[in-house]
């Protein structure tokens, strides 16, 4: 039998991390006594630099129940690096990983189905939305927008996947290879290539606190997606030059024929909005640009991705 660790990225969740980790052992207990997992099997909360008592609650469970597991970054790093964290830890010693958020939006129950479909030779077994019913207007749109945007940008991500996932030791070990401190890992691990299926699940509402990701950091972590995957802004920058380039040829064209007509030109008008077009395509340029420059300054530091200040089990 193998040995499950389920990782759990948290910050700030003292409200719903006790309810979880009962939800979690419970599900986790019941596959060990239908003999689909080894009784060693864990759970591993990764403490995102909380301010709160998330840190004091992981703690407590580990003195009552030593399957529950911490690790503790010394600030926040961010959810993509503690789910790295996490994975890392665990895979020292788990064949299988399951990685799911604190707030058990994502629906735990289908943990099960998931472990069945790896005893069958599945590696990666995706937790996949079957309906955005609960999220706004807006919310839903900006999604499908998105996932459409990456395609035509030639990025292949699982549509309504976000970190709720199974991934057997294997696979674990392949996407630690990939170095970049700008991971991207839901657009990393459809790349992996091993044998893969879907589970599908309802979404539910947050049982208790606020949601650790604001509309500020949903834009910064879908630009990271794209910006981390594709040099497609590059080319669209390149490809708005030319483009910017050959309205100046024709307008230039045109001066020179209405000139030589003798025609009035009317100049300050058409002058002042070339100017702020062509500036503001410029300023526009130089922040794509950039961003990759930043980037690639980073990756060439090196710098950890992350600190860990304490273990617990």
């Amino acid at each position: 039998m193998k040995k499950l660790t389920i990782v759990i990225p948290a910050f700030n969740e003292e409200e719903v991390l006790p309810s979880t980790l009962q939800r979690l052992f419970k599900i986790e207990q019941n596959l060990v006594h239908d003999q689909l997992l080894d009784q060693s099997s864990d759970i591993l909360i990764v403490d995102d630099g909380s301010k709160d008592r998330t840190w004091q609650i992981i703690a407590d469970t580990n003195r009552q129940n030593t399957h529950i597991k911490g690790l503790k970054f010394s600030r926040n790093f961010g959810h993509q690096n503690a789910l790295i964290a996490g994975m890392q830890e665990a895979i020292k010693t788990a064949d299988v990983v399951v990685t799911i958020d604190a707030d058990l939006q994502d629906d735990p129950d289908a943990i099960p189905t998931m472990i069945k479909k790896f005893t069958t030779g599945t590696d990666i077994v995706y937790g996949v939305r079957n309906n955005r019913d609960s999220d706004s207007w807006f919310k839903r749109t900006t999604a499908v927008g998105y996932y459409k945007t990456l395609n035509l940008l030639g990025v292949k991500l699982v549509q309504n996947h976000a970190d709720f996932r199974l991934m057997s030791k294997r696979a674990v070990q392949t996407l630690l290879q990939y170095k970049e401190r700008n991971l991207f890992i839901r657009g990393i691990i459809p790349m992996l290539g091993f044998k893969s299926d879907k589970v599908y699940y309802k979404r539910t509402p947050r049982l208790a606190g606020e949601s650790k990701y604001p509309l500020k950091k949903m834009l910064a972590f879908a630009w990271d997606g794209i910006s981390s995957l594709s040099i497609a802004p590059v080319r669209a920058v390149l490809l708005l030059g030319i483009f910017a380039s050959l309205l100046g040829i024709i307008a230039l064209v045109y001066s020179v024929t209405v000139k030589w007509l003798g025609l009035a030109i009317h100049g300050w008008s058409s002058l002042m909005i070339s100017i702020w077009i062509l500036g503001g395509f410029q300023m526009i340029s130089l922040g794509v640009i950039g961003e990759y420059i930043g980037k690639l300054t980073t990756e060439a530091k090196k710098r950890p991705r992350f600190t860990i200040e304490t273990k617990i089990g």
